[in-house]
């Protein structure tokens, strides 16, 4: 159970209607998940989602419905596409689309009160996500059963705090520390960094052994689907860091 806490990313994945072997006539290996195919699949949703990220934050504040349209639909198409254990091209693609659509209001925000602070942060998600691939390829790093009892661990807590922290917005109360700009609230987002980081690996890990087992092709965009996921976070909680950061600067 405690394979990998990347929703789109568990065991059974494997285990789904899509992992089907080739039919007689085809070339089994060109059927079969590659680690380039899953980072083909990863580079078009990232084109993806950039792209209407851009779009949607050029025109805004005018594209402010096109944003809040992109969260209902993307967290509609979260909940279909791992419902039904798609590895649906489409489905995955327009999911991008409206995360991006999504990013690009909550950068914009960002973005009147920090110039520049956007593209700080998707640098640094990159950043974070080469030198996780690097560490995890050279071998410094793997997804032992130790790690993976940590940041399951460490994940839930996060996922039950903000959870209670955004029913306390209709209840009215917040959960102190962890959206202020204090030390603690600060550590408090390079503790949630580090995790999100932490979890990459546990995604390369579900790559790698889709290789190893010879899951079919289908299973790289539910790879990149998954990996998805985790960028996402990554690049919001970077996104908070550095609004903590440059409030602190200026006091």
């Amino acid at each position: 159970m405690y394979r990998s806490r990347n929703p789109a990313l568990a065991d059974s994945t494997f285990d789904k209607s899509a992992y089907k072997e080739a039919p007689w006539w085809g070339d089994q290996d060109s059927n079969m998940m590659t680690m380039e195919g899953a980072t083909e699949k990863t580079g078009i949703l990232l084109i993806l989602i950039a792209t209407s990220a851009i779009a949607t934050a050029i025109f805004m504040p005018a594209s402010a419905p096109l944003a809040i349209i992109g969260f209902i639909g993307a967290l509609t198409l979260f909940f279909i596409i791992l419902g039904q254990g798609s590895t649906s091209p489409v489905l995955i693609c327009m999911y991008s689309i409206l995360q991006g659509m999504m990013l690009g209001g909550i950068t914009w925000i960002f973005e009147q009160q920090f110039q520049g602070i956007g593209i700080l942060a998707v640098v640094l998600t990159l950043g974070i996500l080469g030198a996780m691939l690097a560490i995890y390829r050279a071998g410094l790093i793997s997804w032992s059963k130790n790690l993976q009892i940590a940041v399951t661990s460490a994940v839930l807590a996060i996922f039950v705090i903000y959870l209670v922290d955004l029913l306390g917005i209709f209840l009215g109360f917040r959960i102190p520390v962890i959206h202020e700009a204090s030390p603690m609230g600060i550590l408090f987002s390079i503790f949630v960094i580090g995790m999100a980081s932490l979890c990459l690996v546990a995604d390369f890990d579900f790559i790698e052994r889709g290789v190893e087992r010879g899951a079919p092709k289908q299973l790289e965009w539910r790879a990149a689907f998954g990996l998805m996921i985790t960028l996402i976070w990554l690049y919001l909680e970077i996104l908070e860091l550095l609004a903590k950061l440059a409030i602190s600067s200026r006091r």
